[in-house]
């Protein structure tokens, strides 16, 4: 299996990790808290503007302040996260076929209940 192209929602996060050096945690809260990757540059120029705090720290101050932890219970990198949406897409995709199928057969809904699920993979 190749190298899966993430879409650009996720790749704009994955940019921003790299060039914040933020952690896949930093990341998890940034969009927990609704930021925008675009707009992380106003907040990291902690040198120009000593006042501020680093960008890390700043997430982290704003995700305990709002949810009352300092982390997120399970960490997901974006590649994880963009793998498992894959993977329910395939099987939402499956799903509805199936139920395509059985449409076409003319079996009602309470029949289509019983019918057993067929393996995807």
């Amino acid at each position: 299996m190749g190298k899966q192209k993430l879409p650009p929602k996720l790749a704009e996060w994955v940019a921003a990790r790299g060039r914040y050096g933020l952690s896949h945690a930093h990341v998890q809260m940034a969009r927990e808290l609704g930021m925008n990757p675009h707009k992380l540059g106003g907040l990291a120029n902690h040198r120009q503007e000593p006042w501020k705090a680093p960008l890390p720290e700043y997430i982290e101050h704003l995700y305990e302040k709002r949810f009352g932890h300092a982390r997120p219970e399970h960490v997901r990198s974006i590649e994880e996260l963009a793998r498992v949406e894959a993977q329910k897409r395939v099987a939402r995709k499956a799903a509805k076929q199936r139920r395509r199928e059985l449409e076409a057969q003319g079996l009602s809904a309470r029949e289509r209940e019983r019918v057993p699920p067929t393996s995807a993979t």
